[in-house]
């Protein structure tokens, strides 16, 4: 078992055990009857509206992608963005340990470079930034009228003010000074890519001229994507519609349990628990759990147990459900390869 594995596994391991903890505290056979009461048509909507959810983002990828020339139809914008899904999903570090295999899959899908389609999803990531901070902060702005914050939600609120901020300022900073980043980028990169690539058995290591160009090619599409302005709205529009449907998800499986909440809840609760998905657990699996509880709980009023049977339904039409379309995706994406 190589190092990557391992990690997986530990993962994996890692997450269980974190689900395990949330039911055990919630109380298994208290979750198990509240699921036991859910409505199988109101579930079946929680499936189309998780399925609106990898369509939307798919159609932000495939904004950004053509917004640098890369033409890519509707229906396979849908399944590349399932695939990346896949890779973020059984990746520890969700998104940032997943974005490399995302972009083989969309280098594979549209005959790209390598580099520019990393470029194109690490962009369409940091957009998806944008609107969850908005939908958090109108979540906030609402719940502070419905319900008296105790100190979770107010830490949550404060978690969402520095984001608020920091996020914005990171990014200014960041673009201000992009080509100072990139020369940094080079200097760190190059040795490790070399290195590695000597350790590979009849691979030769790239050229430090050649990691140059890459990365270089890598930030001029970064560029290409900030200047594009059509592309920057059309794209984030896509993104706040993926997120309006991940919230809808989240709301209809506490519906189909018979619980109509505020709507402002899950506005507070989704943007927040994806936060979860940057710790080295399989595209947050269990920590992402855990915060949609901790949050559910004090502003719906709802016990533990049913806020967490709505947990389980949610996240097992938008992880699962992407997990198990975007494994297919990979494996064909392998097997044609092979052929």
């Amino acid at each position: 078992m190589d190092g990557g594995t391992r990690a997986k596994v530990a993962g994996f391991v890692g997450a269980t055990a974190m689900l395990a903890a949330l039911l055990w505290v919630a109380g298994v056979d208290d979750v198990v009857a509240a699921l036991g009461q859910a409505s199988l048509p109101v579930v079946g909507l929680v499936v189309a509206v998780a399925l609106c959810w990898l369509l939307a983002w798919g159609l932000a990828l495939r904004t950004v992608l053509g917004g640098l020339g890369i033409p890519l139809s509707v229906p396979r914008s849908f399944l590349v963005f399932s695939g990346a899904m896949f890779a973020n999903n059984v990746t520890p570090f969700g998104q940032a340990g997943g974005e490399p295999v995302t972009a083989l899959l969309i280098s594979r899908a549209t005959d790209s470079e390598y580099e520019t389609s990393l470029a194109a999803i690490a962009s369409v990531d940091a957009l998806n930034f944008v609107p969850s901070i908005g939908f958090a902060l109108m979540g906030v702005a609402y719940m502070a009228t419905e319900v008296t914050f105790d100190a979770r939600l107010e830490y949550a609120a404060a978690s969402v003010g520095a984001l608020a901020v920091a996020l914005p300022a990171v990014a200014y900073v960041g673009w201000r000074h992009r080509y100072r980043v990139e020369r940094a980028a080079v200097r760190v990169v190059t040795p490790v890519v070399q290195l590695v690539g000597r350790l590979i058995p009849r691979r030769s290591p790239p050229t430090a001229d050649a990691l140059e160009r890459r990365i270089d090619g890598f930030f001029r599409t970064i560029e290409r994507v900030g200047a594009d302005r059509r592309t920057l709205l059309l794209a984030l529009a896509f993104s706040a519609l993926g997120w309006f449907a991940q919230m809808c998800s989240l709301w209809l499986s506490l519906y189909a349990l018979g619980h109509p909440v505020s709507f402002g809840a899950v506005m507070l609760a989704v943007p927040l628990g994806s936060v979860a998905g940057v710790t080295p657990l399989p595209g947050g699996l269990g920590g992402i759990e855990a915060v949609l509880a901790a949050l559910l709980v004090p502003t719906t009023g709802l016990p533990l147990a049913t806020v967490s049977a709505a947990v389980v339904v949610h996240r097992a039409a938008t992880y699962l459900l992407s997990t198990a379309i975007g494994g297919g995706v990979a494996v064909a994406s392998g097997a044609a390869d092979a052929e």
